[in-house]
């Protein structure tokens, strides 16, 4: 009943944060470190909203779809679709606020290891993604 939407949700998110590590974060870094910083802040609050929303409306119809089917798979995939959620605020934000904090003209080398350290810890968040549709197409069989 949930458990094709909970598919594309998943595959959404995944979509959205592998663009983030295969396209956006390489492009970032060629930048000069003010460049990139004004380009890491508003593209992080626009993807932050997107895929904050995607990680809990998956995480809800997984449910909905562990619950109607009984089947477990669909709630370990949408636990692993949410888990990105406290490993944004516990892992990824701190790192999150020293660059928000950052003027554009004091953005200098600990800025760009920021930045890049931002995009390991991105890549977290890819994989969790890339679990969770695992886990949905597994169920989904």
């Amino acid at each position: 009943m949930f458990g094709e939407f909970t598919l594309v949700v998943a595959a959404l998110f995944t979509g959205a944060a592998i663009y983030i590590n295969w396209a956006e974060q390489p492009a970032r870094l060629e930048l000069d470190n003010r460049a990139m910083l004004a380009e890491w802040k508003p593209s992080y609050a626009r993807g932050f909203q997107m895929q904050a929303s995607l990680a809990a409306i998956g995480f809800i119809l997984g449910t909905l779809e562990a619950i109607v089917t009984g089947r477990w798979i669909w709630f370990a995939g949408a636990l692993l679709l949410v888990a990105n959620w406290p490993f944004t605020l516990f892992v990824i934000m701190p790192v999150n606020k020293k660059l928000e904090a950052t003027a554009l003209e004091s953005a200098d080398e600990s800025t760009r290891a920021l930045v890049e350290r931002w995009g390991t810890l991105h890549g977290v968040r890819s994989a969790l993604g890339a679990l969770s549709v695992g886990l949905f197409l597994w169920a989904s069989i």
